[in-house]
């Protein structure tokens, strides 16, 4: 298990220094070995139950005091069980997590896109939009913007797609009227709070 003050969502990829010798031999044998580990968001009010299984997708770096830069990949989400013993680093049971409720609906799929499009454009951001295809749409969404990690821990709770992708377009179209009025409030600034109308 890797407990981290982030959250890693399925088909999400991470960038992480691994310099601790407890995490440097965990990545090393799921290096050597092909093995997932547990990452679990963990913060001053303690750990999460559920986490996301992750695989170590690419090593950047070694450096020559063993350190690692590496990329891992969000895999599936899991539930822990019960925690256990016996390693340098923690380790526990746990059981993967099958969504069980309906998947999303191609017009909500389309909505939520179209809403990641526009907050995209407004913000200036060439961050490529997900397959709509995809099966995983809303987490594929969640990964490209910066929601924070309550937010997407309240996801990888969720075992339905059709539910993530709702609230995913409701925090997006929240983000694209955020944008719109500070932009509004950036415009009339510059007029000195004023708003001009047209003259004819």
């Amino acid at each position: 298990m890797f407990p981290l003050a982030v959250v890693l969502l399925p088909t999400e990829r991470l960038p992480l220094h691994i310099f601790e010798p407890r995490y440097r031999e965990l990545i090393g044998e799921c290096i050597a070995d092909g093995l997932e580990f547990g990452l679990v968001f963990e913060d001053e009010t303690g750990t999460r139950e559920i986490g996301t299984l992750a695989a170590v997708d690419e090593v950047v770096h070694r450096f020559d005091d063993w350190r690692l830069n590496v990329v891992v990949a969000g895999r599936r989400p899991f539930r822990i069980e019960r925690w256990t013993e016996g390693r340098s680093f923690r380790t526990a049971e746990v059981s993967v997590l099958d969504d069980a409720g309906e998947p999303g609906e191609p017009g909500e799929a389309e909505r939520a896109l179209q809403l990641f499009r526009r907050l995209a454009d407004r913000a200036g951001s060439e961050v490529e939009a997900p397959s709509s295809a995809s099966a995983l749409l809303s987490y594929e969404l969640a990964t490209r913007v910066d929601f924070g990690p309550a937010v997407k821990q309240e996801l990888l709770e969720l075992r339905s797609e059709r539910e993530r992708l709702r609230r995913v377009a409701k925090l997006l179209e929240r983000s694209v009227q955020a944008l719109a009025i500070e932009e509004e409030i950036s415009e009339r600034a510059s007029g000195n709070g004023k708003v001009f109308a047209p003259r004819d």
